[in-house]
């Protein structure tokens, strides 16, 4: 057998696995339709939830220079129909203006505390707020975030019953003035709007997000709260969370909208630490891995380090070699039907934003299905920012914060409620 036989062989092997799991996902589509059915608007006040004890919350914001979004931040957070709340700042070390921005507001707002400490990363500096909360239900939220007045109500409304530790809600681009913000808003659209429902249906929500996610205090803090020495401290602590016993629901009403990268480089950057934040989480808890000690939390763990470690690096490793074998005359697939597939793969996608959209009810952002042509180079970017990410792990790179660089461009078009739009007014 020659190197192109086994190449060839390699190709077609990988292309099933890859096919495999891609029609897997599939289920997704009816989990997520059934997810709106079992979660029709109902008063978000009713008998199961948190709400019914008017919780204190607290709002735990970290930043490092964010002087240019900070104050929308913050008066969005109080603008909230949910007043029972205080709103922690924690400036960490930050180089610009954000430490003097943050002391004004705490300074203006009775329910904004703030609190300066040196550099030491964004976990460090959410264990300083939680180390400070009063609240009964931490709230953690990055400095860009603008929270829609009904957030907080959702948030809480989530915790529909005792095993519910942690409600992951639903964030959405804002700045909207790029081609690479458009495309991923679409994007955000697909993992939220779909794979987020299905997955907290199967209770197999992998992480709540660092921008609009809220825990039970007693819970973060038995379980120790954030590692301070990870990337993705958000993704980490959901893992405990299972691990302690719990579950994570998801409330897509629940809307905070933050900047999106606006550039490749710090697109780049992005993808980079959260591919080095869920290597490190698997290398933590890597005992989870099909452990139905946690229910199907831990089942679907090993169908995500495939989905989401494997199956990429798989794909970069056959394209690599297509066009060898091509130029061998080796093609695994005449050309004509490989265009095929290509058209039958842009159709495919345009249905799946399309639904996902309309789960979300955010007809409007139709407008950026122009940007679908561009998903298969954001798919070989991602799958090269994790072959980075396991590089800089295999060396042992120092793991920074390493944060976007804020622009605080807020596109109104991108808010999808009227009483949003009128508090940023």
């Amino acid at each position: 057998m020659t190197i192109l036989d086994l190449a060839l062989a390699f190709v077609q092997v990988g292309g099933l696995i890859i096919l495999g799991f891609g029609a897997v996902k599939i289920i997704y589509v009816p989990l997520a339709l059934y997810f709106n059915r079992v979660h029709r608007p109902r008063p978000v006040k009713h008998k199961y939830s948190v709400l019914s004890t008017q919780p204190m919350v607290s709002v735990i914001v970290p930043g490092y220079n964010e002087a240019v979004v900070i104050t929308n931040c913050v008066e969005s957070i109080l603008s909230s129909r949910y007043s029972r709340l205080e709103v922690i700042l924690v400036d960490d070390g930050s180089t610009d203006s954000t430490a003097e921005i943050m002391a004004a507001l705490a300074e203006e707002y009775h329910r904004v505390r703030f609190i300066s400490r040196a550099n030491a990363g964004k976990g460090a500096a959410l264990n300083t707020g939680i180390k400070a909360a009063q609240g009964d239900i931490l709230m953690f939220v990055d400095a860009d975030g603008i929270f829609a007045p009904d957030t907080m109500l959702h948030m809480l409304a989530g915790f529909d019953h005792p095993k519910v530790g942690a409600v992951c809600g639903d964030d959405r681009p804002v700045n909207l003035n790029r081609v690479q913000t458009m495309m991923l808003a679409v994007l955000s659209h697909v993992g939220t709007g779909l794979v987020r429902r299905a997955l907290s249906l199967m209770h197999c929500l992998p992480i709540v997000s660092g921008n609009i996610g809220a825990f039970r205090a007693d819970l973060v803090r038995s379980v120790g709260g954030f590692h301070e020495d990870t990337l993705g401290e958000d993704l980490e602590l959901t893992w405990r969370v299972y691990k302690a016993g719990y579950r994570v629901n998801f409330q897509p009403k629940a809307l905070v909208y933050a900047e999106s990268p606006s550039t490749m480089g710090g697109l780049w950057r992005q993808r980079v630490r959260w591919s080095r934040g869920l290597l490190q989480t698997l290398r933590l808890h890597f005992g989870m891995l099909g452990k139905t000690t946690y229910g199907t939390f831990g089942l679907f763990l090993v169908f995500n380090a495939f989905t989401m470690v494997l199956i990429p690096i798989l794909q970069l490793l056959i394209l690599g070699i297509l066009p060898v074998l091509y130029a061998a005359g080796r093609g695994p697939i005449p050309w004509e039907v490989l265009a095929i597939l290509g058209w039958l793969g842009l159709f495919v996608s345009f249905v799946l934003i399309v639904f996902s959209i309309g789960l979300n009810g955010s007809w409007r952002d139709l407008r950026f299905l122009w940007t679908v042509p561009l998903w298969p180079f954001y798919s070989v970017f991602v799958g090269l920012a994790l072959a980075s990410a396991i590089v800089k792990e295999l060396r042992g790179s120092p793991a920074r914060w390493n944060k976007l660089q804020r622009t605080g461009v807020v596109s109104v078009t991108a808010l999808d409620s009227e009483s949003l739009r009128e508090s940023l007014a």
